[in-house]
């Protein structure tokens, strides 16, 4: 493992070790025991998109680690402003021990993580968000004991979010099943990876069908940022696609509900349902920071 560019590049084995080391920190974390393993390593973290949780996480985890993060926007950079990718990850990787992005296209993480000498941690793209879902696998472990047996049911647009949980849940062996209208599918890419698991893989534009026995419902924000113009357009094509206590009833009874934050409560899930399950929602945003830290440490810790 050089690189965390997309869930489709790890093997089960991998996203397992992830999620054991990420365990371990949490565990450390919470009881004082100290683990510097990134002492004197710095990250570079390059936000074309603004993020929250994405930047405090980071920053928070490297310093817990005992390493220097460094904050890059895109005013800070050339990228976007005349120097080619490829210039840029060759200067940067002659500085830092690794970088995070948070960017628009993947093309933007692979040429970087093809360029560059050190390792590359896709912070989010349009394609996929690697560090979300490592972090939602790890809260899905802690609240099942288990992933064997577990149904994942995720309901609404066929973005990133569900690009890297169909991958991801299905290489955990949990089976799979997606609501999404039929204009807004995940790209063929995934959908070819998935076929592959015909057996435990389900895509439907029926969100009570894609619920039926599910163990774990997660959702997203109907219109990502990037998406704002088309909002209302996207609120129709989404209607009949939230989480509320309709949906909720044809899940098992104690079926778990994630959301990888920020939500917009009564458009992609009810305001009722949303505060059922805070607490399993606000794990997982924790979860970002122990899913984050084991990626860091497994890529630059040497």
């Amino acid at each position: 493992m050089k690189h965390l560019l997309k869930m489709l590049d790890l093997s089960t084995e991998e996203i397992i070790e992830i999620l054991n080391l990420a365990d371990q920190l949490k565990y450390e974390l919470k009881h004082g025991i100290p683990h510097p393993h990134l002492k004197g390593k710095t990250l570079g973290m390059i936000f074309q998109k603004a993020s929250t949780r994405t930047r405090v996480s980071f920053e928070t985890g490297m310093y817990q680690l005992g390493g220097y993060p460094l904050f890059l926007s895109s005013n800070d950079l050339q990228i976007g402003r005349g120097e080619p990718v490829q210039d840029t990850a060759r200067v940067l990787s002659r500085y830092l021990d690794g970088i995070m992005i948070r960017t628009f296209e993947q093309k933007e993480v692979e040429d970087l993580a093809e360029y560059g000498s050190i390792p590359i941690i896709n912070g989010l793209t349009d394609f996929c968000h690697p560090c979300q879902v490592l972090a939602d696998l790890m809260t899905i472990r802690e609240f099942k004991g288990t992933f064997d047996g577990l149904k994942m049911c995720f309901i609404g647009d066929g973005n990133n979010m569900a690009n890297s949980l169909i991958v991801g849940c299905l290489k955990v062996g949990m089976s799979v099943s997606i609501a999404c209208p039929n204009d807004y599918q995940p790209p063929k890419e995934i959908l070819n990876f998935a076929n592959a698991y015909s057996n435990k893989f389900e895509l439907t534009d029926t969100p009570m069908q894609a619920a039926k026995g599910a163990d774990v419902l997660i959702t997203d924000v109907w219109a990502s940022m990037g998406q704002e113009g088309e909002a209302e357009k996207r609120r129709k094509a989404f209607t009949g696609y939230q989480i509320n206590d309709e949906l909720m009833a044809q899940a098992k009874s104690d079926a778990m509900v994630l959301h990888c934050l920020p939500a917009h409560r009564e458009e992609e899930i009810t305001e009722k349902v949303f505060e059922a399950h805070a607490n399993e929602i606000f794990e997982e945003a924790e979860n970002r920071l122990h899913a984050q830290k084991a990626v860091m440490v497994k890529l630059m810790a040497n």
